[in-house]
């Protein structure tokens, strides 16, 4: 049976059987905002579609709490260079690590039973200097729009086993809009993965913040989370 995660929560990373969970999905699944608007002249109705854009990414710190790996989404690659910050890439440099690809919409029409954003984890693959793995979201605005966590149909997280399409046996979830402390607020820290004593565990931080962009969550991370 899942694990339904609560903020702060501590949990072994090991299957029912008592096997370590090695190779995993850490996936987000959200709702596109629909509204029903009345038609020209008050004739009718129709349904109007609000893309929401989730960003899920997450960096990779050593024993010393140094950056020294990251998947977040290229498409910011060129303000990126700008600003003297790394690219943004889909893959650890390990292979560890492997982001799905970026979801600018969400579901429509209710939740399709898959996540829409997921990062394919084998905790085999990974370098042996990685200690940490932080996971967070931030929203991503168009323009015009403003919302928040709280106005996305539903938003949720979970870590399972399987692949980008095929949920096989979900270990862990967490619900986002059901939190009321995450009215409001546009970017999460949703938990890292550590060692301890040779083991990885979880640690479901489900801490929301006012970041405006994922490089704000990063610094957050590490000025704040060891």
């Amino acid at each position: 049976m899942a694990i339904n995660l609560q903020k702060g929560q501590k949990i072994d990373l090991r299957k029912s059987t008592g096997e370590a969970l090695t190779n995993f999905c850490v996936g987000v699944n959200w709702g596109a905002i629909e509204t029903i608007k009345p038609g020209f002249l008050g004739m009718g109705s129709k349904k109007v579609v609000e893309d929401v854009d989730l960003d899920l990414s997450c960096v990779m710190l050593d024993s010393n709490n140094e950056m020294v790996d990251w998947i977040y989404s290229p498409d910011y690659n060129a303000w990126l260079s700008n600003n003297n910050f790394p690219l943004g890439k889909l893959s650890s440099k390990d292979g560890g690590l492997r982001h799905s690809g970026d979801d600018r919409q969400g579901d429509v029409g209710g939740d399709d039973g898959l996540d829409n954003e997921i990062i394919s984890v084998d905790l085999n693959h990974l370098s042996p200097n990685i200690d940490k793995i932080f996971f967070f979201i931030n929203i991503y605005l168009n323009k015009g729009q403003n919302f928040d966590f709280s106005q996305i149909p539903f938003a949720k997280i979970r870590m399972y086993e399987g692949t980008p399409t095929r949920v096989d046996n979900v270990h862990s979830n967490y619900d986002i809009v059901t939190d009321s402390s995450y009215r409001g607020k546009g970017a999460l820290v949703l938990g890292k993965l550590y060692l301890r004593n040779g083991e990885w565990k979880f640690d479901a931080i489900g801490e929301p913040s006012d970041d405006k962009i994922f490089i704000q969550t990063i610094q957050r991370i590490l000025q704040n989370y060891k």
